[in-house]
């Protein structure tokens, strides 16, 4: 599978990495500059300790460069490859303090994006037979949400909203301030402008009904069951996209996509991804 381009500018990566240097490394890695001279060279693998997909291998060799530009991270597998235990997948050359210092830093993104491209991939061959597509949620890591959705893209996965500011999704609570469904619809037409489509949560079959015949352009179909969703599919018929959502598992995310939803999504891609085992070793 072919990695998706990067969403975001180097200068925004270069600002996350940056901070993220900044919190581990401090005023100086003390044990490096105690043991490493500054004169000495080196080169060090990096390399999976279990299957897995990568994610984040550009990212994470900006950390060397934005260190030292003494330093050459040369990445030997893309974004999407599936790794093998053992697979090697990039290359850095150069002052061995620099390597070590970035080290951590470059394995706890690599980890992080690849274990989320990793469950992304699992929960898009579960329903590759289905016209169902995986989405992920705004359940994130402040700071690092575009990371966390491009490895949901590279995993196969698709982006719901990126952020408050791009789509509008009519939860409970909004619901509850405006009084009813229709008037939270009729609220929101009212609004934004023409281009933004208009999703709305519905808890019950009655709320379906009711956010349809308001004129919704899709409907969050909130923790119902597979044969609850099937129905509300069936009354849609198509007027508009239909979404699963809630404690979406493995284990269930069949079972939603045969209901003949558009769209299911997953919150445990970003905020429950196991991280993949993966090592950095120095050579020779």
């Amino acid at each position: 599978m072919t990695a998706p381009a990067l969403p975001f500018s180097p200068d925004l990566i270069d600002d996350v990495l940056r901070r993220a240097l900044a919190e581990d490394v401090g005023a100086g890695d003390v044990t490096t500059l105690a043991l490493v001279p500054a004169d000495q060279a080196g080169t060090a693998v990096a390399y999976a300790k279990e299957a897995g997909v990568l994610a984040g291998n550009a990212i994470a060799a900006r950390v060397f460069t934005l260190l030292d530009s003494a330093v050459h991270a040369t990445p030997l597998c893309a974004d999407g490859d599936v790794l093998t235990p053992g697979a090697r997948f990039l290359r850095v050359e150069g002052p061995l303090r620099t390597i070590l210092i970035g080290e951590r830093v470059t394995l706890n993104i690599l980890r992080h994006l690849s274990g989320i491209a990793t469950l992304t991939r699992a929960f898009v061959d579960a329903v590759a037979d289905t016209p169902a597509q995986i989405v992920d949620t705004r359940k994130t890591t402040p700071g690092l949400r575009l990371f966390e959705k491009y490895a949901v893209r590279v995993g196969g996965g698709q982006n719901h909203r990126i952020g408050l500011f791009d789509g509008v999704l009519i939860k409970d609570n909004h619901i509850a301030a405006c009084g009813s469904v229709s008037n939270a619809v009729k609220k929101a037409r009212a609004s934004v402008h023409h281009l933004l489509k208009i999703e709305i949560e519905a808890k019950t079959m009655e709320q379906v009904a009711e956010a349809l015949e308001a004129g919704a352009d899709g409907i969050l179909l909130d923790n119902m069951s597979p044969d609850t969703m099937a129905q509300a599919v069936a009354i849609v018929g198509g007027r508009a996209f239909t979404e699963a959502s809630g404690n979406i598992t493995l284990e269930s995310v069949r079972d939603a996509a045969r209901s003949g939803v558009d769209l299911i999504s997953v919150g445990m891609l970003t905020h429950s991804a196991p991280a993949l085992d993966i090592s950095l070793d120095i050579e020779g």
